[in-house]
Formats: C-alpha cells, sequence, structure tokens
C-alpha cells in the first residue's frame, strides 16, 4: 500500500527480520523455538472420527442368512419332510410318531436297508414346483395388476388382488405338486426312482384325467380343498409373522427404556436381522401346528388311487401299499377321527419337530458364522490421535 513501504513486518510486537530458520527451527533473538504459523492445523472432527459402518458387508450378511434359510427350508430337512408325509398318508400304520424319539430307530433302519439317499428322494420335484409357483406369481404380477406383495399399508382392493394371485397360482402348480408328492412317499425298493422331469409328465397326466378312474380323485375336485388351505395357510403365516415382528419390536424398545436410555444399535440391521428370523421360525411353525391335520386329510385325498407303494414305518424294513376309499375331504377327516383316533391327523408329528429343530440350529449357526466373518471383514477404525501440545517459552 501506498506510505507504508518504510515500515517493517512484525510479530508480536517483534521485528520479523529477528526470526532466522536453521534445521526446521527458528531462532528468536538467539533462542531456538518453534514458530506457531509453522505447526499444522489439525481437524479432530475430520481426522479422528470413526468411519462409516460397511453397507456391504451387512448386505452380504443378510443375503447369507437368507440364503441359509432356504437351504435349509429346501434341502437339510427335505429328510424329515419325507418321513412327515409317509406317516400322513399311511392309514394302517400303527406307530404315529408324535414325538421325535421313536423316529431315530425307523432312520437308521431306513438307512441301513435303503441308503442315506432315500431320505431324500423326490427334493428334484419338489425344488421345480416351488420354482414353478415362483414364476407363475412373478408372470401374473407383470400381466396383470395383482400385486405380488403386499404391506399393512395396502389397500383392501390390492389385499383381494393379491390373494387371487395366489389362489390362480397354487390352482395352476396342484398337478404337479401332486405328482411331487408321489415321489416324495413312494418306496424306492418297489418302485423305479423317477426322472428330473417326470414331475411336469406325471402332473400333465393327472390334469387331463377329469374322470374317476378306480379310486383316483379328479384333479378338479382336489382343487378347493387345496387352495383353500394353501391361502389360508399363507396369511395366517403373514398375519402372525407381522404380529409377532412387532411384538418384539417393542420389546426391544422396552429393554432399553428401562435401562434410562436407547442403544445406539437399537434399529441396526443386525437386530432387525434377528427379530426377522425370529418371527419367520414362530409363524411357519405355529402355521404348520395348526394347519397339520387339514395338510392330512389332502395328502391322503392326493394319494388316493395312485397305487403308491410306501415304506413302512412302523419297522422301517418292509413296505405297504396305499389302499383308501374316501368320496372327499370331509369322508376323509371323519374317517380318520373314527378309524385312528384325534391323533391319527397327526401323524408324523415327531419328524416337523426335528424339521424345526434342524431349522433354528442351522439358521443360528449360519448367522453366528456370518456375523464373525462381517466382523473381520469390516474395516477397523482409524485409532484416534492426540492433540498436540506444544509449550512455547515465553517470549
Amino acid at each position: 500500500m501506498a506510505g507504508l513501504e518504510n515500515y517493517e513486518r512484525v510479530y508480536r510486537g517483534k521485528s520479523t527480520k529477528s526470526w532466522e530458520s536453521e534445521n526446521n527451527l527458528s531462532v528468536y533473538h538467539g533462542r531456538e523455538v518453534i514458530r506457531p504459523l509453522d505447526v499444522p492445523v489439525m481437524h479432530p472432527l475430520a481426522e479422528d472420527s470413526p468411519p462409516a459402518e460397511d453397507i456391504t458387508v451387512k448386505r452380504y450378511i443378510g443375503a447369507t442368512c437368507g440364503l441359509a434359510s432356504l437351504i435349509t427350508e429346501t434341502l437339510l430337512v427335505h429328510p424329515f419332510v419325507v418321513l412327515r408325509r409317509q406317516c400322513q398318508v399311511n392309514p394302517g400304520s400303527n406307530k404315529y410318531h408324535i414325538v421325535p424319539v421313536t423316529l431315530v430307530p425307523v432312520i437308521i433302519r431306513l438307512h441301513q436297508t435303503q441308503g442315506i439317499n432315500t431320505l431324500w428322494k423326490g427334493i428334484g420335484s419338489v425344488l421345480l414346483v416351488k420354482g414353478m409357483m415362483l414364476a407363475i406369481e412373478d408372470f401374473l404380477s407383470k400381466v396383470t395388476p395383482w400385486p405380488k406383495e403386499i404391506t399393512c399399508n395396502s389397500s383392501l382392493k390390492a389385499f383381494g388382488q393379491h390373494v387371487l394371485l395366489k389362489c390362480v397360482s397354487i390352482g395352476l402348480t396342484t398337478p404337479f405338486y401332486s405328482a411331487s408328492l408321489v415321489e416324495t412317499v413312494q418306496s424306492e425298493i418297489a418302485s423305479e426312482s423317477p426322472g428330473i422331469l417326470d414331475v411336469f409328465r406325471d402332473g400333465a397326466i393327472r390334469l387331463v384325467e377329469v374322470s374317476n378312474k378306480g379310486r383316483l380323485i379328479p384333479i378338479y375336485s382336489l382343487l378347493p380343498p387345496t387352495i383353500a388351505c394353501g391361502v389360508t395357510k399363507y396369511l395366517f403365516t403373514l398375519t402372525v409373522h407381522g404380529v409377532t415382528n412387532r411384538i418384539m419390536q417393542i420389546r426391544q424398545k422396552q429393554s432399553q427404556e428401562s435401562r434410562g436410555a436407547y442403544s445406539r444399535d437399537l434399529l441396526s440391521e443386525e437386530v432387525v436381522l434377528d427379530i426377522e428370523l425370529q418371527s419367520v421360525l414362530i409363524s411357519t411353525f405355529m402355521a404348520e401346528v395348526l394347519f397339520y391335520p387339514w395338510e392330512t386329510v389332502i395328502h391322503r385325498l392326493h394319494l388316493q388311487g395312485t397305487r403308491t407303494i410306501i415304506d413302512n414305518l412302523d419297522t422301517g424294513r418292509s413296505v405297504t401299499p396305499l389302499l383308501t376309499g374316501y368320496s372327499g375331504a370331509i369322508d376323509c377327516y371323519d374317517t380318520i377321527l373314527s378309524t385312528e383316533g384325534p391323533l391319527g391327523l397327526y401323524k408324523g408329528f415327531g419328524a416337523l419337530l426335528l424339521q424345526f429343530t434342524m431349522d433354528v440350529v442351522i439358521v443360528r449357526v449360519m448367522k453366528w458364522i456370518v456375523t464373525e466373518l462381517g466382523k473381520v471383514l469390516k474395516p477397523k477404525p482409524k485409532s484416534a490421535r492426540k492433540q498436540p501440545n506444544w509449550n512455547y517459552n515465553e517470549l
């Protein structure tokens, strides 16, 4: 600026000419000091704050737990589904296998006589029927306004359309479900092993057989009870899942309030995932228990007249043919009560208990493994840097 050329630059009242630099130190009137202006400016909020949580790892944990649940639902618990259905459809069995203990020696004998593969029979057809139902639902949701999923905020019209979607998908897959049921219960030592795609051929044959052939019940007569059971069971599962999920979330909040403050992890993905897994297991188990007698009746109607030979689970060493003559669902229900008693509707219930025990154990183990793996893969936060404490000599 004009008029200031002859003035010297000063620092704290001293002339800047009195500063001399040497080896990164400054000499001020013969004394070595660190110049305050040369100290780098630190931003503790920017440098020392921990990094954000790795969202990718959390998604990986959730997807892996979902995959583990799917595997247990289709592959690892299939042996118990086979045992359960063989008990349900056998009207002449003396052992009802209400508890899991009675099934253990039977499983050992089946393994000794037929090999371990006998407990996984029909697994291919089961997977194909499930995939077919998912494909039909996806196709119908794209070509029609029917929603594939609903929430608590969905309108009454959307709810009705969703129920209609379920009815149509269950109805279209019923013939193939009937063929798959035969493959899961028939004995491998008394019949030929079916091919992987035989379920489509047998389902098509069952579909075109519209007239009574011996004791075989036409598929159109099986559609009403099958669709009613499937849709009612689905809606019950959906309702119980939503209620249990909400109750567990409320209990989680109450537990936080009892400790005086909300935890930072109250709504974390780990807590939400754990609540979701528990609610799914509870709702599915309650639905299976409540609809078990209805399922027993429907399975017997589907197998009547199919000339199916099943393993005799009273001994585990012999086979027995299915010979029934029910005229319909009501007649089947009354006949079971009169000849086998109320517990006849729950034959094979011990296999269901084993099935859900396996579900709980495997899902919990997989969740623990993946959670620990997520902790290892998650990037560690940077260690907090201490703010430098500079001591200056009195100038």
